[in-house]
Parts: structure tokens; sequence; C-alpha cells
């Protein structure tokens, strides 16, 4: 009987009791090609952590202009141009005020970099740096997104 409890609860009610993942989009800013390649990261304003430029949907944009405003946003990327669709896509875990974590699903698209500005609206709350595919990999922590850069070296 318990087993039955179990298949019934994994199968049919634990799903429908899951909240849905929340959706943002990124962008993979890149220059370069082939081993000189490299990876624009920037900090998170909370934990500090590298991350890539992304945010949630902005209304009246596409999802890859969305990731290309965060970019601009987040880190200073003008004159560029954002894939058309997504690279890849990775899960990560946000927590929120309250102190709940959120699953955020986290659509990828790749930017090649043409032009960076000096100052840019979050200049004054992180920091960013360019780092080959290798470094890239090291520094972030989402397990999906290392993997997105390892296939897109």
């Amino acid at each position: 009987m318990l087993s039955l409890f179990r298949f019934a609860w994994h199968t049919f009610i634990a799903p429908i009791l899951e909240r849905p993942k929340s959706l943002q989009m990124a962008a993979l800013c890149h220059r370069g090609c082939g081993d000189h390649k490299e990876y624009l990261l920037i900090t998170s304003r909370g934990t500090r952590r590298w991350i890539i430029p992304k945010g949630w949907p902005i209304r009246g944009l596409k999802s890859n202009e969305t990731a290309l405003r965060e970019a601009w946003e987040e880190a200073g990327v003008i004159n560029s141009l954002a894939t058309d669709k997504p690279i890849g896509s990775y899960i990560y875990k946000k927590t929120q005020a309250n102190g709940f974590e959120l699953d955020v699903e986290t659509l990828v698209y790749s930017v090649a970099v043409k032009e960076m500005s000096e100052h840019f609206p979050e200049e004054d709350q992180r920091q960013r740096k360019w780092v080959n595919a290798e470094a890239a990999v090291d520094l972030v922590s989402e397990v999906g997104l290392k993997s997105i850069i390892r296939q897109f070296k």
C-alpha cells in the first residue's frame, strides 16, 4: 500500500503542487575567436559572485532583446547583436528577499560584443572582467552555465 501511495504522490500529486519555474534571459557576451575568445563576466549585486548579465522578461521586447538590454544595463555592452535563438538554458536557485529560494530557468543568448561603454546604469554596483573559457568555467557557480560555456567555446 505504501508503494502505491508513493507512486501516486510522485506521479500525480507532487507535479501538481510544484510551482512553475520563473524565467530569465541572459547574455553570454564574447569577443575574439579560437584560442583568443574571451567571455564577459560580471559580479552579482547581492553575493558578488561571478555571473553573466541576465534579467526578467521586459514587456515589449523579445527574449534576445531582453538579454541584450541586460548586457547594456549590467555590463555596458553597446552596438552588439544577440542570437535569435538561445544557445542553451540552465536552472539556478535565486534567493529572494524573504529568504525563500525560487527555481529560475535562464535562457542564454550569444552576444558577439562589438563595443563597450565606460559608463552604464549599474557601473557602481558591479565589477566586470574578460576571461578565457577555462577561467569563466572556474569562476561561475551554476553547473548548467559552466556546461554552456564549455560547449560554446
